[in-house]
Formats: structure tokens, C-alpha cells, sequence
């Protein structure tokens, strides 16, 4: 099985403070599509590869 990662550019320390504050202030909180226990883990990553998710994908300890 090979592994891959995926990273994403950010902006500056900064903007991430601006950020937080915005996130703070109105708060605002992230859309969870489906929670998958721990011991699910693959069908959380299968489900992911999907594509049909809407928001994030939690796997639960």
C-alpha cells in the first residue's frame, strides 16, 4: 500500500490570528459530513476517497 500527504500553503502568522479572531468572534464552527469510530478507520478513508463528502470526515478515539 503506498502512503502519500497532502499539504496546503497557509498564510502568515498573521493572518492566521486575523483568522482565529474572525472564527472566534462570529463562532463559527466546521461542518462535520460523518463520525467513524476508531476502529473504522479504513471506511473513513474509503469514504473520504469517495469524494461524496460535504465538510470533514472525523475518526474518533
Amino acid at each position: 500500500m503506498a502512503s502519500s500527504q497532502n499539504g496546503i500553503g497557509g498564510g502568515s502568522r498573521s493572518d492566521l490570528e486575523d483568522m482565529n479572531r474572525v472564527v472566534s468572534s462570529h463562532k463559527l464552527r466546521p461542518v462535520i459530513d460523518r463520525v467513524f469510530p476508531f476502529e473504522e478507520a479504513l471506511d473513513a478513508a474509503a469514504y473520504l476517497d469517495g469524494g461524496a463528502h460535504f465538510g470533514k470526515v472525523v475518526i474518533k478515539h
